[in-house]
C-alpha cells in the first residue's frame, strides 16, 4: 500500500487539563518537549493521541481532562495528510456534551477517528507485562481500533449487551422470575458479538507477533518472542464460526455459575494476552529488562501495522519514556524512527540526547501549563 505522509503542523488547546491557553507550532520531523513532572508535559501528548482516538489513556471519564476551573476543553490541530491540509476540532463541556469537527464541518467518531494515527509509548506501557489482563486488553483493543475505527463500535455494542445480562442476573437474585426467552436473546448476542471481537483479537495478534518477534531477536538476539491470546473456551480455534460455537456452548456449560455469581462469566472481557520468551511465561519469570524489551518491539510493531494497513504513518509520541531504557534499548527505539515518521517526545531535560539526534529537533519548554 502506498503510505500517506502525515504530520501535525500545530496544537492548540484550551482548558485542557493544566493547558489552559496553550499553542504549539509542530512543523518538524522531531518535536521535544522539556519540563519537570507536572507540568504539562503528558497532558499535551494525551490531547494529541485524543485527536486519533477519542480516548484518553489515562482515564474513562472525559470530564478528567477539563480544566478545574472551567466548564469545558477544546483541542484544536491543523494535520498535513498526502499533502492536503485537514483541521480537526474537539470540544467537550461538563454537561458532556461533544462536538467534532474535520475542515469546520461536525462530523461523527467513526470519521473523525480516520483522519489521525499515533502509537503512543509512555512509562505505563513498561508495566504491560505485569499489569492487570484488562490492561493488556487495552492495549490490544486500541491498537486495534487505530486500524478498523468500526471496532470501538463492536466494543461498545458488547458492553452494552453484557450489562444488560448483568442486571438480569442481579434481578433474578431478588426474586425477579425467570425469562428463559430473554435469556436465550441476550446470550446468542453476546455469542455473535464477543465472538467478532475474540476473532479480530487473534487475527490481530498474530499479525503483531510476526513483526515483533523480529524486533525481539534484534534487540535480544537469541531469545524468541511468543504471543498468545487466553480464551478460557477455545482450544486453538481461530475460525469465527468455530469461535462463535465454543462461545455458546461454554454460555451453556456455565449457565448456573452465571446465576451464581448474578455476572457474565464468558467472553472477551475476561481474556488475556499471554507473553513467552523462549516458551517460559514472561509475565512471571522475565527481568525488567526482558519485559521492556518486549514491549518495544511491541509499540513498534503497532507503528509497521498501522502504516501497512492503513497507508498512513502514524505520530509516534514517546512520553518520558526513554529514561526508563537502557543504552541499547534506547539507541534501538531512536534509530528504529524512519524519515517519514514525525516524533514528539517528551523529557524531563535534553541529557538523554546525543548532538546529531538534536541538531534538527524542535526543543520546547514546559512550565504549570505553558510554553516558556
Amino acid at each position: 500500500m502506498y503510505n500517506l505522509f502525515m504530520k501535525l503542523k500545530n496544537l492548540k488547546l484550551s482548558n485542557y487539563r493544566n493547558c489552559k491557553d496553550l499553542e504549539l507550532d509542530l512543523d518538524s520531523d522531531k518535536i521535544l518537549i522539556i519540563g519537570k513532572n507536572a507540568q504539562g508535559k503528558t497532558n499535551i501528548l494525551e490531547s494529541i493521541y485524543f485527536l486519533s482516538t477519542l480516548k484518553s489513556p489515562r482515564t474513562s471519564n472525559n470530564i478528567e481532562i477539563i480544566n478545574f476551573d472551567a466548564d469545558s476543553a477544546n483541542i484544536e490541530s491543523e494535520i498535513i495528510k498526502a499533502d492536503t491540509p485537514v483541521s480537526l476540532n474537539f470540544y467537550y463541556s461538563k454537561e458532556k456534551t461533544r462536538t467534532l469537527k474535520v475542515n469546520g464541518l461536525k462530523t461523527t467518531p467513526k470519521n473523525f477517528k480516520q483522519v489521525l494515527k499515533t502509537v503512543l509509548f509512555s512509562t505505563n506501557d513498561l508495566l504491560l507485562l505485569r499489569g492487570n489482563p484488562s490492561d493488556r486488553r487495552d492495549w490490544l483493543d486500541r491498537a486495534i481500533s487505530q486500524v478498523y475505527p468500526a471496532y470501538d463500535e463492536r466494543l461498545s455494542k458488547y458492553e452494552k449487551i453484557r450489562i444488560q445480562k448483568n442486571n438480569f442476573l442481579k434481578d433474578l437474585i431478588k426474586g425477579a422470575p425467570l425469562d428463559e426467552t430473554l435469556l436465550d436473546v441476550l446470550n446468542e448476542q453476546l455469542a455473535i458479538t464477543g465472538s467478532n471481537i475474540i476473532y479480530l483479537r487473534i487475527k490481530f495478534l498474530s499479525e503483531i507477533e510476526r513483526i515483533a518477534k523480529e524486533k525481539h531477536r534484534i534487540i535480544s538476539e537469541t531469545e524468541d518472542l511468543k504471543l498468545v491470546y487466553d480464551c478460557s473456551f477455545l482450544d486453538g480455534e481461530r475460525e469465527l464460526e468455530d469461535i462463535a460455537q465454543k462461545f455458546r456452548q461454554s454460555l451453556e456449560e456455565r449457565k448456573i455459575e452465571e446465576f451464581r455469581r448474578a455476572q457474565a462469566c464468558v467472553g472477551p472481557h475476561r481474556d488475556d494476552i499471554i507473553f513467552y520468551i523462549n516458551e517460559n511465561e514472561a509475565t512471571k519469570f522475565a527481568s525488567q529488562g526482558q519485559q521492556r524489551t518486549v514491549v518495544l518491539a511491541l509499540k513498534l510493531s503497532e507503528l509497521d501495522i498501522i502504516t501497512a494497513k492503513t497507508g498512513d504513518e502514524p505520530i509516534l509520541l514517546l512520553d518520558d519514556v526513554l529514561a526508563e531504557l537502557d543504552d541499547l534499548r534506547q539507541n534501538y527505539l531512536l534509530k528504529s524512527i524512519t524519515a517519514a515518521t514525525q516524533v514528539v517526545i517528551t523529557s524531563v531535560d535534553t541529557l538523554l540526547f546525543d548532538d546529531e539526534f538534536l541538531k534538527d529537533v524542535k526543543i520546547y519548554k514546559i512550565e504549570n501549563g505553558n510554553i516558556i
